[in-house]
């Protein structure tokens, strides 16, 4: 039984850093996928695949799979760069603006 600790990214609809400052545990699939030939649904065995647990720290996710005995593998977060212009949208509302501001 192997698991994934990571931070999860944000959804694509949301712009501040809420909900993705925790640490998930994340088991990896134990059993491949059937199809089910009447419906075509996908179905699987193992229920593992359905726990995610949640952790406040990276280390306490560790600990936890630690006294378990489970086996993890630790993927750390990549930070993204800051986009800052030095003023921003303002300035195209400033009154020393030398061109005109038009569409």
């Amino acid at each position: 039984m192997k698991a994934r600790i990571f931070q999860p990214t944000r959804s694509v609809m949301q712009s501040g850093v809420g909900r993705s400052r925790h640490w998930v545990l994340e088991f990896a699939p134990g059993a491949r996928r059937d199809i089910d030939p009447l419906m075509g649904w996908t179905s699987s065995g193992d229920t593992q695949t359905q726990v995610r647990l949640t952790f406040g720290s990276k280390q306490a996710a560790v600990e936890y799979a630690q006294e378990h005995g489970i086996q993890y593998v630790v993927v750390n977060p990549k930070r993204r760069k800051q986009v800052i212009r030095p003023r921003g949208y303002g300035e195209n509302f400033a009154y020393e603006r030398k061109d005109s501001w038009t569409h």
